[in-house]
């Protein structure tokens, strides 16, 4: 019998330890894999279910296009024209990597991009971007190869049309490449409406979620960054339609999963400016400031607005700010240099003056005095003030206060002799206006004073906004004692209210308040809400909104002033302007141009055809720009130059106002700006007139 504890022995019992741990190692490793499918198809089973279904599905954002914006004639004023993209799709290449370079090499020089240019790696692939990168056709590719192999990726963007149609014609030659047709803005008059138009951007990270759960892409979908393109973005942008696919591995779409949905276009805008008289009023503005800058032998001015409204309806016929910019540079995307030169510009050619500029209004802002004036039988319009060119008043900051002596000079130095209401408005009688607001010793025992006057501006449209269809609409200021004790923290004196009566110290108004201020006395009293669209129709031309003029208030019979006692505290009664004080305002307006008003020689030959009225305005300020020319001295400020106006007088069809930067004079530079527009207009009428009755106009 043999020993167990022998050689043989020991060997059978590391065998046995041996098969031990083989089995040992078995029994672990197979119970680590029936955990694993425990845990893939058990525990986590669902969770890659719907992982497996994503990668299977796909769903494609079909874009949709942009309405196209139109003026109230039918001009096309932003439109959607195709943008053809050079495409790679590398699973359809050759399989022949010879023949892959020789299509490369043909395509280089066809798209001026070359075949090699850069290194890719892990980073790169992270922030590439279609059309943006410096990378050539090889890198791109292998890019595209990797993420999505049956995926047309864009290798050159907005290549000419003839170039696109070549590589279509070598179709079969080149298989793989191939051409992506995209929509692009496109502004056909440019510069001349840039202001009013605006222009498209990406979609910023602060509304990607909102754009993203409305159904846009991030990546590639835009919208407007000012203009109609901003404020109408919502009625212009459309929506997006969807495909859901079902694709294999190597992202080859193999069927749709879901019925697709197609993309609503955007509906399209019908504006009520008229481009030709919008190029006309450019032109004028520009040519104005040239000359007056010829003249002095200097850059005096190098900015300004005009605008231009139907009295009866609000539409807004015309409507620049110069300068402006070029929105087709920016049409596929804006170029960082370019904005960066507009944003740094201290012209700053994206504001838009007409509807943001806040400025001194100056004597245009009379008319609101003079309404208040004779509303509140100050005096009577036939009573006659005194104009000797200066007086002096006592300038008190309190009841008590023992005041100082403070001239209030006149703009003609010599004075008007005795002045009656509508001459006051006729000759802008600087002294008879500081008299009936603040008044004066026993001539003027009571003048309007700032409460009541704040109230006439408001009316008329001072200190509000008026909601027009632009962004940017600032409300520019009518103070009154308790504005500058919260604001400025300072008592009103007495002094204030006499210049406030003359649109200046504290007072700020927009060009298109001091625009709808005159048409609302051309028209009565009626304020009509200015508007800059004539009707909104969807893509298949049906309308859905037309136009609908939209009455803000009528001062003759809404009543909207507030009365107040004797310590100029609010009654809490309401009252109107009555219409023989409207009729009064518009006589003066009327004298304005007639011999001897401030704009009689710039209107003279305009008035044989066309009888209008106005009111020309000079409105000294002294600004940041002015004070770092130090051209702020003591009695000579430098001036902005204004003139509004309306035609024809008893009728109005068109109000326009003219306003030059630091243009010194308003009868002089802005008043034959206001002619040339109304002219233009009137033509343009004639013009339309005959093409619609066949004649020709004499």
């Amino acid at each position: 019998m043999r020993n167990s504890s022998g050689p043989q022995g020991r060997r059978v019992q590391l065998d046995g330890v041996r098969m031990g741990v083989l089995f040992g190692l078995i029994t672990i490793i197979f119970s680590f894999y029936i955990f694993r499918l425990f845990n893939l198809q058990v525990i986590n089973g669902e969770n890659y279910v719907i992982r497996a279904d994503e990668n299977r599905r796909k769903e494609i954002n079909i874009q949709t296009q942009r309405g196209i914006i139109f003026d109230r004639n039918g001009t096309v004023l932003a439109r959607n024209i195709p943008s053809y993209d050079i495409t790679i799709t590398p699973a359809l290449l050759p399989v022949d990597d010879s023949a892959i370079q020789e299509i490369y090499r043909q395509l280089s020089k066809l798209i001026d991009l070359p075949v090699n240019r850069g290194q890719v790696n892990d980073q790169t692939v992270r922030v590439y971007k279609q059309c943006e990168s410096n990378f050539g056709i090889t890198q791109i590719v292998y890019i595209a190869d990797t993420n999505a192999p049956y995926t047309a990726e864009p290798i050159k963007c907005n290549v000419d049309q003839d170039i696109a149609f070549t590589i279509q014609e070598k179709a079969k030659d080149w298989p793989g490449v191939g051409i992506q047709i995209s929509p692009v803005r496109d502004y056909p008059t440019g510069e001349t409406t840039a202001e009013i138009i605006g222009f498209l951007g990406p979609i910023p990270a602060s509304q990607i979620e909102k754009y993203e759960q409305l159904g846009f892409d991030k990546n590639r979908d835009k919208i407007g960054y000012a203009g109609v393109e901003s404020s109408l973005n919502d009625i212009l942008m459309g929506k997006n339609g969807k495909r859901v696919i079902e694709r294999d591995v190597a992202g080859q779409t193999m069927r749709d999963l879901e019925p697709p949905i197609d993309a609503s276009p955007g509906n399209n805008i019908y504006l009520t400016i008229d481009t030709r008289l919008q190029q006309i009023a450019k032109e004028a503005l520009k040519a104005g400031i040239a000359e007056m800058n010829r003249v002095a032998g200097e850059m005096k001015s190098t900015n300004g607005a005009v605008a231009a409204v139907n009295p009866k309806t609000g539409e807004i016929l015309a409507l620049v700010s110069y300068p402006s910019y070029e929105n087709n540079r920016m049409a596929r995307l804006i170029p960082a240099y370019y904005y960066r030169q507009l944003s740094e510009d201290p012209i700053r050619p994206l504001f838009n003056r007409v509807i943001s500029g806040e400025f001194p209004p100056g004597s245009v802002f009379k008319l609101s005095t003079s309404t208040g004036v004779a509303n509140e039988k100050v005096v009577s319009p036939d009573f006659k003030i005194q104009d000797p060119g200066k007086i002096t008043i006592n300038q008190k900051f309190s009841v008590n206060d023992p005041g100082t002596p403070r001239d209030y000079v006149c703009w003609e130095p010599t004075g008007h002799g005795l002045v009656d209401f509508v001459h006051s408005i006729a000759w802008s009688c600087d002294v008879y206006f500081y008299k009936v607001s603040g008044g004066y010793q026993q001539e003027v025992p009571e003048g309007l004073g700032i409460y009541r006057l704040a109230q006439y501006a408001r009316a008329l449209g001072y200190g509000e906004i008026s909601g027009i269809e632009l962004p940017g609409e600032t409300s520019g200021l009518m103070p009154d004692p308790d504005w500058k004790r919260i604001y400025l923290g300072e008592t009103w004196a007495t002094g204030d209210t006499y210049i406030a009566s003359m649109g200046q110290g504290y007072v700020l108004a927009t060009p298109l308040q001091v625009l709808m201020s005159i048409a609302t006395l051309a028209f009565d009293g009626k304020y009509m809400k200015p508007t800059i669209i004539k009707e909104i129709v969807d893509s298949n031309g049906k309308v859905i909104k037309p136009f609908e003029p939209e009455l803000v208030r009528d001062i003759t019979k809404d009543k909207v002033i507030d009365t107040y006692d004797e310590n100029s505290y609010s009654t809490g009664i309401k009252k109107v302007v009555e219409p023989w004080v409207i009729d009064l305002d518009k006589q003066g307006m009327r004298m304005v141009v007639e011999q001897g008003g401030t704009a009689y020689k710039e209107f003279a030959e305009f008035d044989k055809r066309i009888k209008s009225a106005g009111k020309t305005g000079t409105a000294e300020y002294c600004d940041n720009v002015a004070q770092e020319k130090n051209l702020c001295s003591s009695g000579n400020w430098p001036a902005h130059a204004w003139y509004v106006g309306y035609a024809p007088y008893n009728d109005p069809e068109i109000a326009v106002v003219a306003f030059v930067y630091s243009g010194t004079e308003g009868s002089t530079i802005s008043a034959p700006i206001v002619q040339k527009v109304m002219e233009a207009y009137f033509d343009l009428k004639a013009i339309d007139s005959s093409s619609v009755t066949g004649t020709t106009s004499p």
